[in-house]
């Protein structure tokens, strides 16, 4: 993938750990400038593990539920950047417990990280992205879109609005040169999930039905995403794509 993104400015919230570090990773390796935004200290680390000769990427701190904070991340990072031309949100939390028990507070929190920042992040993009005439946008759904997970309420609800996001989103501004589309990971062996590859039992019956026989690691999202950062998916818009290692097809 060497070259593919050459000269790309690309942000990559959540970039810091986890699925986003994967995806960063996988975008310097194809030859973009890429800055990370994440919540937690080490981000500036992680930004210069993934500097590059002549090329070195930025790292931002911000909780990205804090609006004023995120509005001031992504203005230093497309500064930073110089331009924009690929967002990939990659940030979410998931609250564990029962459904009849999740408080209030837990769905507010979860909906305004996952799902209400997104879409402030996509429409401070797309005001960048409609005025050049170009740009990608990628967003990281779930496998939860297509069914209803289990004892992350409030997460699924999150996940199942931003991949309706993006179809909304490509339905106007594909017309203009941009392209949203979304990845839902399958089980992805990340902190955020945790309380189910750490199940022994859920675990099982998850791997009995994943024909690759195996948990997905961070940096199997990141071909699929340079794929969708790069002019090859210039005719895919709006797409919810599946990295599951087959387990839709089970």
């Amino acid at each position: 993938m060497s070259g593919v993104l050459e000269n790309r400015r690309v942000i990559v919230t959540g970039g810091n750990g986890g699925i986003g570090q994967g995806i960063a990773r996988g975008m310097v390796d194809a030859g973009a400038t890429v800055a990370i935004v994440g919540r937690k200290e080490n981000v500036a680390e992680v930004a210069r593990e993934l500097s590059e000769p002549g090329r070195e990427a930025i790292g931002l701190q911000a909780d990205l539920s804090d609006r004023s904070q995120l509005k001031t991340a992504f203005e230093q990072a497309v500064a930073g950047l110089g331009g924009l031309d690929v967002l990939v949100n990659s940030h979410g939390i998931a609250r564990v417990d029962e459904a009849a028990e999740h408080s209030l507070d837990q769905w507010d929190e979860t909906i305004e990280t996952n799902l209400t920042s997104v879409f402030e992040l996509c429409q401070l993009a797309g005001r960048h992205m409609l005025a050049q005439g170009s740009g990608k946008i990628i967003n990281i759904a779930s496998m939860y879109f297509f069914f209803g997970g289990l004892k992350v309420i409030a997460y699924t609800a999150s996940k199942g609005g931003l991949a309706q996001l993006t179809k909304a989103l490509s339905n106007e501004w594909a017309p203009h040169g941009i392209n949203v589309n979304a990845i839902a990971p399958g089980y992805v062996k990340t902190n955020l999930n945790e309380h189910v590859w750490g199940d022994p039992v859920r675990s099982a019956e998850i791997m009995s039905r994943v024909p690759y026989g195996r948990w997905a690691e961070p940096v199997d999202m990141a071909g699929p995403s340079v794929f969708l950062a790069s002019p090859a998916s210039d005719y895919i818009h709006g797409v919810i794509l599946p990295v599951d290692g087959g387990f839709m097809a089970r």
